[in-house]
């Protein structure tokens, strides 16, 4: 995932610091090539991930290149969008909130903070400065950026599709990223952005990258809280994740309180939102009416 702020650099592939000498690259190298080649055991994940690791920094120059590269915006570009003026006029669904809003907010407070009180940042999506943060600070930018990306999808459902973005829970400082409405259900979503792969087991996610973070289960207690202040009844839980971190476009998780559970692949969302989901209720006639105003009514934003 090269393009995230959650990514993995190199130096952290390998286990080593940014400032290791080239004979401590060299042998972080060879230790892991052994422990993660496929033939003696190793994750094969894990062991392509270590080459192309050794290939951006393995020499001097390759190096310098590297080091370079991450302060000069060659990388994903992590500021927020501007709206770009488009001459498309076709139906787009109606939408409330500031989707990845919250994060982008407490991404700059974190950043700050680490920093240091008193010190100008220059730009806070420099790539530079950010591969250097914590990975927390990271990971809320990646959470931003995904949350962003699933919005841009889920605008061009169409008019027959509501979208709520930032929702707050009551519960908790904790929200729901996005709530769609539409023929096909009424969706409870959260994107993420783990910086690894993911896999399923007993209806929850899975992976090394997830550091025991339970992600249905949070979306579940969510979800729940929603419902109750809300007086509505979700069809279908779904985590958005970027599409390399699952291995199909639809990971079935099973069912939550009555609510179909799953997680999808970003560039599919926007099909799952038109075709449904399997096991989920559709949502019609009247009660599409008076679910989106018990919505319209009753939501707060983060």
């Amino acid at each position: 995932m090269p393009d995230s702020p959650i990514s993995a650099t190199p130096y952290e592939v390998l286990g080593v610091s940014p400032t290791a000498t080239q004979e401590e690259l060299r042998v972080a190298y060879r230790r892991l090539l052994r422990e993660t080649h496929p033939d003696t055991g190793g994750d094969s994940a894990r062991f392509i991930a270590v080459q192309v690791a050794w290939e951006r920094i393995g020499t001097e120059d390759e190096r310098a290149v590297y080091d370079r590269g991450r302060g000069t915006g060659t990388r994903h570009e992590w500021a927020p969008r501007s709206r770009p003026h488009t001459q498309d006029t076709r139906p787009r669904a109606r939408s409330y909130g500031h989707p990845g809003g919250w994060r982008r907010e407490r991404y700059l407070s974190l950043m700050r903070e680490w920093v240091g009180r008193g010190t100008e940042i220059d730009d806070p999506y420099d790539p530079k400065l950010v591969t250097s943060a914590p990975r927390e600070i990271r990971r809320i930018l990646a959470d931003a950026l995904a949350e962003e990306a699933t919005a841009r999808t889920l605008a061009d459902l169409g008019i027959g599709f509501t979208i709520w973005h930032d929702v707050a829970t009551w519960s908790s400082d904790e929200k729901v990223d996005h709530i769609v409405l539409g023929p096909t259900g009424l969706f409870a979503i959260l994107s993420d952005d783990y910086g690894g792969p993911v896999r399923a087991r007993r209806g929850e996610l899975i992976g090394e990258a997830l550091d025991g973070e339970r992600p249905m289960a949070e979306l579940s207690a969510r979800a729940k809280a929603l419902s109750r202040q809300l007086r509505v009844k979700f069809s279908a839980l779904l985590i958005v994740l970027p599409d390399d971190a699952i291995p199909e476009p639809v990971v079935a998780l099973g069912s939550v309180r009555g609510a179909a559970a799953a997680a999808v692949r970003q560039s599919h969302v926007g099909a799952l939102m038109r075709e449904g989901l399997p096991g989920a209720r559709d949502v019609g006639g009247n009660e599409l009416f008076d679910v989106r105003t018990r919505l319209q009514s009753g939501i707060r934003f983060a």
